[in-house]
């Protein structure tokens, strides 16, 4: 699904744009690296700049940490579910994990989960410190937020309800989460490399190929002391926890662009890339956000100021995907025929990220000469 980087070039001088951005973020000190992987329906190319740890240089086979850009690949496995009549969007998450339904949060569907309209945001702050199967208790035993009104109140959810999801595949299926992900999305798309949580024997053999997460807008630049830490690798979080090349996230959205022959129906398709939740106040990004199931959809709007972790002012308005928190981005724009996925391994803020992510999306339609 994902061949060899041909015929479009990588030199210099046809990325001129794209690659100023990136240096510039070197130069700033909000990145060591970056590496970028896309595809239009010319070929396909991929993009290395700097480091990805220290003295060890940025390939295409490097492994960084997408963060939230990996949800979109959970809620694809959901529907490939929902097509085989296994599931339904509008099935109650206690159809399937009853004890979720405490503290008013009994009429919580699975489309409300995929659209960031269920109530729980605090339930697990970073998915990161618990075990699965306390990142799923914490939950279930959490209250719907005051004043929140199921399926209306809109706020996005960055771990809490990935875990429910990730907790119905497994109970749904009555197999492991990386299990099902991976005979629902990556082998029938045949995407290698990609982990949901790495054991400790694996890292050690990943060693030279892994992308060290560094804090960069604070004064105290270096590593992140939990996103590299071995035990916090090893967990698998299904709302953050992609470890893969950009190359995976470019074929999975290849494959969303032009579906392999029976892998999702045009239908199920439609349903997780057109507008499910439109017009909505986002309480968590403070802004308004439309979404798919799964996806978050082009938002900008005219005369608007730019939405959070948008796509760019050349993005086709059916552009769907979804970013990584203040590092990644990965998406569709049918209207191109482009898949694109980067990421930048350094944190450096809110603020200097958006500015970063709006200018480089920018710079790839202008260099492919799509920006007008």
């Amino acid at each position: 699904m994902d061949p060899s980087p041909s015929p479009l070039t990588t030199t210099t001088d046809a990325w001129p744009r794209t690659l100023q951005v990136l240096e510039e973020g070197r130069a700033m000190g909000w990145h060591r690296g970056a590496q970028m992987a896309l595809s239009t329906p010319q070929g396909a190319v991929d993009l290395c700049l700097g480091e990805a740890q220290p003295g060890q240089p940025m390939r295409p086979d490097s492994l960084p940490l997408w963060l939230s850009a990996g949800k979109p690949i959970t809620a694809v496995a959901l529907a490939r579910l929902v097509d085989a009549g296994s599931l339904h969007w509008d099935d109650r998450v206690t159809t399937w994990i009853p004890e979720f339904g405490s503290g008013g949060k009994a009429p919580i569907t699975l489309r409300h989960l995929l659209t960031h309209t269920g109530g729980f945001r605090g339930a697990d702050p970073d998915g990161i410190g618990r075990s699965w199967e306390e990142s799923v208790t914490a939950a279930c035993a959490a209250p719907l937020e005051s004043g929140w009104v199921i399926g209306e109140t809109a706020g996005y959810h960055a771990n809490a309800s990935w875990f429910i999801l990730g907790e119905v595949l497994q109970r749904a299926t009555g197999r492991p989460f990386t299990d099902v992900i991976r005979s629902e999305v990556f082998d029938p798309l045949g995407l290698e490399d990609g982990w949901f949580g790495v054991d400790a024997t694996t890292q050690v053999s990943l060693a030279d190929r892994w992308v060290q997460v560094d804090r960069t807008g604070r004064e105290d630049f270096g590593p992140d002391p939990i996103l590299n830490e071995c035990e916090g690798i090893r967990r698998c979080r299904p709302g953050s926890g992609l470890r893969a090349p950009a190359r995976l996230l470019r074929g999975f959205y290849r494959a969303l662009l032009d579906p392999p022959h029976g892998w999702l129906s045009p239908g199920v398709l439609a349903e997780l890339t057109s507008p499910q939740r439109t017009g909505c106040f986002d309480r968590t990004f403070l802004a308004v956000i439309d979404f798919g199931l799964g996806f978050i959809l082009n938002s900008d709007r005219p005369g608007a100021r730019p939405v959070p972790y948008g796509y760019g002012p050349h993005a086709g308005p059916r552009t769907f995907g979804h970013s990584g928190s203040q590092s990644a981005c990965a998406f569709a724009d049918p209207d191109h025929g482009l898949a694109v996925a980067w990421v930048c391994n350094g944190l450096p803020g809110e603020l200097f990220h958006q500015r970063r992510q709006r200018a480089l999306n920018a710079a790839i339609y202008e260099d492919l000469g799509l920006g007008g």
